[in-house]
């Protein structure tokens, strides 16, 4: 264990001043440029819109006029006169008195 710390103690102590990377070199030449986009091909027409829809009904016509009232009848003529009451019969005769009693003698 102890020399598991001594060896990374002495790594750590030797890599302190040590500058790990080199210098940047020359800068390089320029890139060649890019060459020119094409054009991209023409669209082509949309499809077709669907068709509109339906229209709504008509509105409904107006109310006839009621009929005119018909002309009232003929008033009727009149009826004839009745005919004459029939003659009333004749009384019956009155009935007889009682007899008076025969008389003493």
């Amino acid at each position: 264990m102890k020399r598991l710390i001594f060896l990374v103690t002495l790594v750590s102590v030797l890599s302190v001043g040590c500058q790990v990377g080199g210098r940047d070199g020359a800068p390089g030449a320029p890139g060649v440029s890019g060459t020119a986009g094409k054009s991209g091909a023409s669209g082509s027409d949309g499809a077709t819109g669907t068709s509109g829809a339906t229209g709504a009904d008509g509105a409904s016509g107006a109310t006839g006029a009621s009929g005119a009232t018909g002309a009232e009848g003929a008033a009727g003529s009149r009826g004839t006169t009745g005919t004459t009451g029939a003659t009333g019969a004749a009384g019956a005769e009155g009935a007889q008195g009682a007899k008076g009693r025969p008389g003493d003698r």
